[in-house]
């Protein structure tokens, strides 16, 4: 079953029904199928899984709990909730040790931590505290640490106004999440790398930003990969007029169904906050929020 779970978490099925995993002994496989959960747009049922793994003797797995969590809440807005948690994540993986292919280890669990602080520090509005935090990341050849680092690195670069600094170390995640065929992975890869080259915005780059956009929003919404569905939606407004109703539609469908299926305190704090454009669910407008840099923190 672990087998299986890795596939659905950072392999080629994100889409998997994994809902017969939750009810498994092993505390790892609970972890997998509340990744795949969370990539799904299940917050709700992500939490209940996470919160009690949080307490597990295991301490890589109770601070991949504390980390997934946090990142959660980062995604509805919730920036100042995900930082205690990936702060208690970066104390209980305590010591060192790797190996795992998917970082499923202490050093990955480090790593994970620390790029979560990293993109928390971004929400706070401090992107200089995540350059250090950034810089504190040792990815040892890990992929997946390798692609989040690339993720954070261009949204420091995007909210610091450099989008132009922004498209390597996308162009970097991009690159490796689509060898390691980590759809997930992959197709975040592709928002974050297409709307660095949309913000920096020369022709050719733009062009190909609004197809990478365009390409992995039809990938997610045929996966129903609800969390990347409705930002990707929002990068287009503006800049695809021929998709650009659909797109606003596309959006607050996502938007709704992931607020349906969060918890109840997740959900006011993203209908509260100034990062989740919760006026699409109102006015199908288009947001007040900037998707060039709000939407994309892990």
């Amino acid at each position: 079953m672990e087998e299986e779970l890795r596939r659905a978490a950072f392999g080629d099925s994100p889409d998997l029904d994994v809902w017969p995993a939750l009810s498994s002994s092993s505390s790892r496989v609970r972890w997998l199928a509340a990744v795949v959960l969370g990539g799904q747009g299940h917050y709700a049922a992500a939490a209940t899984v996470l919160d009690a793994l949080r307490h597990d003797p295991d301490p890589v797995i109770a601070s991949l709990a504390l980390s997934t969590r946090a990142s959660h809440h980062r995604q509805l807005g919730a920036h100042h909730l995900a930082r205690a948690l990936d702060g208690a994540a970066l104390t209980r993986a305590g010591g060192t040790g790797g190996g795992d292919p998917d970082g499923i280890d202490a050093d990955g669990a480090r790593v994970d931590a620390l790029l979560g602080l990293a993109a928390d520090s971004l929400g706070a509005g401090r992107p200089e505290e995540a350059r250090r935090l950034l810089a504190r990341v040792e990815t040892g050849g890990s992929w997946r640490a390798e692609v989040r680092r690339g993720w954070v690195s261009a949204e420091v670069e995007l909210v610091s106004g450099r989008a132009h600094a922004a498209v390597a170390p996308a162009e970097e995640a991009y690159d490796v999440a689509t060898s390691r065929k980590a759809l997930r992975h992959q197709l975040k890869s592709a928002l974050v790398l297409g709307t660095s080259l949309v913000v920096w915005g020369t022709p050719d780059g733009l062009t190909r930003g609004v197809e990478l956009v365009e390409c992995e929003l039809n990938h997610s919404v045929t996966k129903r990969l609800h969390p990347l569905i409705w930002p990707s939606a929002l990068v287009l407004v503006g800049h695809a007029p021929t998709v650009g109703a659909v797109a606003i539609d596309r959006a607050t469908e996502a938007l709704s169904c992931v607020l349906r299926r969060a918890d109840p305190v997740s959900r006011q704090v993203a209908l509260d906050s100034p990062w989740v454009p919760s006026g699409l669910l109102r006015s199908g407008e288009p947001p007040n929020a900037d998707p060039q840099k709000n939407f994309l923190t892990d």
